[in-house]
């Protein structure tokens, strides 16, 4: 695993978080094209990565050997407003002529049967301890990352997916569990927002007696970046207000 918190860059603005989210993507994509011919790439739900799914679509890639996973997954239909899933397909899956292999959580089915499912899933493309080659998560205001929330039984799951419970609706979920997070070949945070900040902060502390928050639990065996605005780091170009990001 990683060595303490990984490192951080601060984008000047949300477009520029966008953009060195999307070009980080890449880069890896290539890497992994390279070295094993496939690229596979868990994606994070909520409003902060929609803007770099965009600049993937409008980056003129080939996606043809890309496999798309989620990280988690709201409960819900693949039409439905909340949906991971949904998001991802209008921003980037659904707009591109040769789109990743998708790998869709389905958030319609019975919430246990489908975490089996999905780990299976995993199973035949990646092993049964699998490796993904970049997985993109956010932070919550809470600490949460994926769908794991502070408190969660998820968290202690040895499984590759769990069913877990979210403090507000859509309130049950499906996520990624920590050993899938942290066997990833990397991991790029992506967080946007001054609601955002604290749980930041507790997220990279190394420091003995902080707060143990899910994101602090993430210290994957690869890379470890976190992409993040000027309000969420507290930095003096913050323009301050939270990104509306989500649960």
């Amino acid at each position: 695993m990683t060595d303490g918190a990984g490192s951080q860059r601060i984008a000047a603005d949300a477009g520029e978080l966008a953009r060195l989210a999307a070009a980080e993507v890449l880069a890896h994509a290539r890497r992994a094209l390279v070295e094993r011919g496939v690229f596979h790439v868990a994606l994070a739900g909520g409003s902060t990565p929609r803007a770099a799914y965009r600049e993937l679509a409008r980056s003129g890639a080939s996606f043809a050997r890309w496999h798309a996973w989620f990280g988690d997954e709201r409960c819900v239909p693949p039409d439905h407003p909340d949906s991971n899933y949904r998001m991802a397909l209008e921003a980037w899956l659904g707009t591109v002529p040769a789109a990743p292999e998708v790998h869709r959580l389905r958030g319609e089915a019975p919430p246990e049967e489908e975490a089996r499912r999905y780990a299976a899933e995993l199973d035949q493309h990646l092993g049964p301890a699998p490796r993904l080659d970049l997985v993109l998560l956010g932070v919550g205001a809470d600490g949460h990352t994926a769908s794991l929330f502070p408190g969660s039984a998820a968290l202690d799951s040895r499984s590759a997916v769990a069913v877990a419970h979210a403090p507000r609706p859509p309130v049950e979920r499906l996520t990624l569990t920590l050993p899938v997070l942290n066997g990833a070949r990397a991991v790029l945070f992506l967080v946007a927002g001054s609601d955002k900040r604290a749980a930041l902060s507790a997220a990279r502390s190394n420091a003995p007696g902080a707060p143990k928050i899910p994101a602090a639990c993430v210290r994957p065996e690869g890379e470890l970046l976190w992409l993040v605005d000027p309000a969420a780091a507290g930095s003096s170009a913050a323009g301050g207000g939270g990104s509306g990001g989500g649960i």
